[in-house]
């Protein structure tokens, strides 16, 4: 354990050093004669126990506790103040400003051992009960993290259940769900909202799978009634992940129902406009068309890049969020990286 000592007298330093090596265990110890060196020390390191005398310039021991014990993370560390028998009114005086003991002058080998050794033992059980409370912290986590890991393991496969039942591909939910991320970074949300829109936009046509095979898989455009029967989908995926105390399937729901309402109010299955629209709906709108209008499907060839980034400008507040078209417009260089990666994947 590292021991401080201050006193401004050298002689008295020495004493306490030499009744310290008689404690028989070993020991760092920090002298210091200057009060504001061993104060700097010891806001800047945390010892495990601090002997100060009460008489010294410029700061007194009094003065000295009640710095040290403002100082964050030192509030519960023994210390004990050296002083005259008689300076009772000094004694009160360090209690109140959080002393945990005396040693009388002139200093008695016997009592500073006993003394020394309880502080010391105080300060051992106080360190076992933060290793204790670390360590549990740790498995904390770990226990938290495996929960989540499960979650996102979980999301991934009912995710991969609706591709199964979808032409569209794996790829593409991928690709959608980075440019997804992309758009959130850019619009500078908070990091955590950053990181479950990733996590979270591959669930956006979960609700698919309650979509009867003859229209989920038919070649050519869907009738009227066919239509209405595929606009369902959102209110059933919202169905399928509502209701969950999960940041993460909490959002999904969010994305299953909204990314296809359209900014100008026009869209389904509620018909919400502009900001009624969750922003992670509106991201992931551009992110979704975009993607499916550049990659190959049974009824359609892909797009050229060029072509589907004048679609989002033309629909700029029409079908899309202004701001989210501006801030993937604005990181096409990355977004052709995705495509290719995610393409070279598949």
């Amino acid at each position: 354990m590292q021991i401080v000592i201050i006193d401004d007298v050298e002689a008295n330093l020495l004493l306490l050093r030499h009744f310290i090596t008689q404690l028989g265990e070993a020991h760092e110890v920090r002298a210091y004669t200057d009060p504001l060196q061993a104060l700097a020390h010891c806001q800047a390191l945390a010892p495990d126990l601090v002997i100060v005398d009460y008489m010294m310039p410029q700061l007194d021991g009094v003065e000295f506790i009640q710095r040290f014990r403002a100082t964050p993370g030192r509030a519960d560390i023994p210390l004990l103040m050296v002083t005259a028998n008689d300076e009772m009114d000094v004694r009160y005086r360090a209690l109140e400003g959080g002393a945990n003991d005396f040693l009388t002058k002139p200093l008695d080998r016997i009592e500073f051992k006993a003394r020394m050794r309880n502080m010391l033992a105080l300060r051992a059980n106080q360190k076992r009960l933060e290793d204790r409370a670390s360590w549990l912290a740790e498995e904390v986590l770990k226990a938290t993290d495996e929960i989540v890991r499960r979650e996102r393991e979980t999301i991934l496969r009912l995710s991969r259940a609706a591709e199964f039942r979808d032409p569209e591909t794996g790829d593409h939910i991928q690709r959608m769900a980075h440019y997804s991320w992309m758009i959130a970074v850019r619009m500078g949300l908070p990091l955590e909202q950053q990181q479950l829109i990733l996590e979270a936009a591959p669930m956006h046509d979960v609700g698919k799978v309650g979509i009867p095979d003859h229209i989920l898989l038919k070649p050519g455009k869907l009738d009227e009634a066919e239509f209405a029967i595929m606009k369902q989908h959102p209110v059933i995926g919202h169905s399928i992940l509502s209701g969950s105390s999960s940041p993460l399937l909490q959002m999904a729901s969010d994305i299953a129902l909204s990314h296809h309402e359209k900014y100008d109010g026009s869209g389904y299955p509620l018909g919400l406009k502009a900001d009624a629209i969750p922003v992670v709906g509106r991201i992931v709108a551009v992110a979704d068309v975009f993607d499916a209008l550049t990659s190959a499907r049974p009824y359609k060839p892909a797009w050229e890049m060029e072509r589907a980034v004048q679609l989002l400008r033309d629909q700029r507040g029409l079908h899309f969020d202004p701001a989210c078209v501006d801030a993937f417009l604005g990181q096409l260089d990355d977004v052709q990286s995705v495509r290719q990666r995610f393409a070279a994947e598949h």
